[in-house]
């Protein structure tokens, strides 16, 4: 309810703003309208819906791509009524063009985690910090610094899941530390994804925008550094002195999972040439890497009975029969069995949210929301308050407005509202998708109460990566694109 609430005061905030733009060429001024007013209902009901989704039981896509298509269809009609069907075309295809290219974009990196996952790494991973037998103290810094380093590469969410598969099998039952240790994976998942242009979907947008440099976004590691840091280190005190008994898992890689991940990081070296050295959009570098993986998964399938024969004549030779068990169960790899895997509701909530939010542009209310907020309030504490309100209302949006909105600013106050953006959701256990995930998947352990009795310290840390960045990152406060 109050997420709600919060929505519908922002949303009435701009109704009563008069209009301080005019409307470009061709384009109808639709604030003050009924339709405008309409759309408006439909949108915040829609995301009224989405923010109840753990309540409902129903996928967040589904209210979202109803309400872009009613929004789409009402302003079409306006525009049909006026004789100018075109430019709603040419409106919608643009709001399309940018959804294509970032989902594209996220479902080759989904696919080579998936991948990843089916070779057994990130098994492996956690059956090696499990066999370790790290005390409480070391699982806390441990988990928290690899969400930390990981989720730059794979996503905030994969990150989150993976480590609190790790917290909760070594430490089973009790409730206070698998707490602790999700509200410190959570922040240090969302951190570790700030500073980096695949970390998050809102870092992923800025920099296809072409608004900062790839090489740019890693200015943001001392302040997301930081931002982890904080919380963390009073949260550490907090963390019990004992000593969770060692564990006993083996898991063998699957053939080809180091060279899975050495073509994922050539996938990225591909996009980031194609985008800094030949101006193309990265997009065409990643769909490039996915033919990379198509064809390693060709050479997997052609080997295969080759590799098995190997592996069972060595069992046979040592009478491994667990192994021989493992072996008979082995199925070809199959890229697009990976595919099949993304996560295809968040793909189909960006595709909502995109086009709502690029239709209430068009209507003219982004112009509104930039007055406010870039105009009166100021770019440094317009970004900040985005960043806020990011742990209310999910980030995507939020990132998607600003980027439709266009307001001028700075390299710095580009890099602060990524920052923001990124980390403000870690105020709140539902601010991000790995905070939404881990209370699913840690039910019962790490709740929205649980995570909301370290908020202040989780604010002390967004604070302070904010004061880090400005000082640390002067300079670029000067630098306009």
């Amino acid at each position: 309810m109050q997420k709600i609430l919060s929505v519908f005061c922002y949303t009435v905030l701009l109704l009563l703003t008069p209009s301080a733009f005019a409307a470009a060429a061709g384009q109808l001024e639709l604030t003050q309208s009924m339709v405008g007013y309409v759309c408006i209902g439909i949108f915040v009901i829609a995301y009224a819906l989405v923010m109840g989704e753990e309540k409902l039981h129903m996928r967040k896509s589904k209210p979202v791509l109803v309400a872009a298509g009613l929004i789409w269809m009402l302003i079409g009609w306006v525009y049909i009524q006026q004789g100018q069907p075109e430019v709603t075309q040419v409106a919608f295809r643009h709001n399309l063009l940018e959804f294509a290219e970032l989902m594209l974009f996220l479902l080759v990196a989904m696919t080579y985690i998936n991948a990843m996952e089916e070779r057994r790494l990130f098994d492996a991973l956690r059956s090696w910090m499990i066999k370790k037998g790290f005390s409480y103290q070391n699982l806390f810094w441990i988990t928290g610094f690899l969400s930390f380093f990981i989720s730059p590469v794979a996503d905030n969410l994969t990150t989150a899941l993976l480590m609190c598969a790790v917290v909760m099998k070594v430490a089973e039952g009790d409730k206070k530390f698998i707490n602790l240790c999700c509200v410190n994976i959570v922040v240090a998942a969302n951190a570790g994804g700030a500073f980096s242009p695949f970390g998050d979907i809102t870092t992923l947008m800025v920099w296809q925008a072409g608004l900062l440099h790839f090489q740019e976004f890693f200015a943001l590691f001392i302040p997301s550094l930081v931002n982890f840091l904080v919380p963390a280190i009073v949260m550490s005190f907090f963390v019990e002195k004992r000593q969770p008994s060692a564990l006993l898992e083996e898991v063998e890689l699957k053939r080809g999972a180091l060279r899975i991940v050495s073509l994922f990081l050539i996938t990225i070296a591909t996009a980031v040439s194609c985008h800094t050295f030949l101006h193309l959009p990265p997009v065409l570098g990643m769909m490039m890497g996915l033919g990379y993986l198509q064809f390693f998964g060709y050479f997997l399938r052609q080997t295969l009975p080759g590799s098995l024969a190997r592996k069972r004549a060595m069992a046979e030779r040592t009478g491994d029969v667990e192994r021989l068990k493992r072996l008979g169960g082995v199925v070809p790899f199959d890229v697009f069995s990976r595919v099949q895997r993304a996560e295809w509701d968040t793909l189909l909530f960006f595709y909502g949210v995109v086009m709502c939010v690029g239709g209430l542009g068009f209507l003219g209310y982004l112009g509104l929301m930039s007055d406010i907020l870039y105009t009166q309030w100021g770019a440094t504490h317009a970004n900040i308050a985005l960043g806020v309100i990011s742990a209310v209302i999910d980030n995507i949006p939020v990132m998607f407005a600003v980027l439709t909105m266009q307001p001028e600013m700075s390299h710095g106050q580009w890099l602060l509202i990524t920052l923001t953006a990124g980390v403000g959701g870690s105020l709140l256990s539902v601010g991000s998708a790995a905070g939404v995930a881990l209370m699913g998947q840690a039910r019962g352990y790490y709740t929205f109460s649980g995570h909301l009795k370290w908020a202040p310290v989780i604010a002390l840390g967004y604070a302070a990566s904010i004061v880090t960045h400005q000082w640390i990152n002067a300079g670029l406060f000067e630098i306009y694109g």
